[in-house]
């Protein structure tokens, strides 16, 4: 059996939580766009909420793999009851930005735990192309 230290479940537990929020958080966008790109848009937003829990599935495996317990805990996601593209897609981009932060956290704690080095660097990268993709769909905007 595989044990992690206190900070990388900790780590992990937060990431947990981060990507939970994010399941709320692209639900309710999803719920919150209007407009004739709605169709495209929402299934982007659901997409993004269904790729947010597949995450927090892996985060948890991980944890108990550890021995650890997982978070029933969900980050709050801010309401700024603005609701158009842009804001939302800042807003996004703000969050995207916390997880990969919060990612290279935890490739700094994974030490010589190389199936959590690659779990962490796998996330980044994921992470740092959904930045890139929303930064895309922001240029242009007014």
């Amino acid at each position: 059996m595989a044990y992690a230290s206190e900070d990388t479940l900790h780590q992990l537990n937060l990431l947990l939580e981060i990507e939970l929020s994010g399941v709320a958080r692209y639900l309710h966008y999803s719920f919150m766009i209007m407009g004739p790109n709605r169709i495209p848009i929402t299934k982007w937003f659901r997409d993004q909420a269904t790729e947010a829990m597949d995450h927090g599935v892996m985060m948890g495996e991980k944890i108990s793999a550890y021995g650890g317990h997982p978070s029933v805990r969900i980050r709050q996601v801010p309401e700024s009851d603005q609701h158009d593209i842009k804001t939302i897609l800042l807003e996004s981009l703000d969050f995207e930005r916390e997880a990969l932060e919060q990612y290279h956290v935890l490739l700094k704690l994974a030490q010589d735990d190389v199936a959590l080095e690659e779990l962490a660097r796998k996330q980044i990268v994921t992470e740092t192309a959904h930045i890139e993709e929303v930064e895309k769909m922001l240029r242009g905007m007014k």
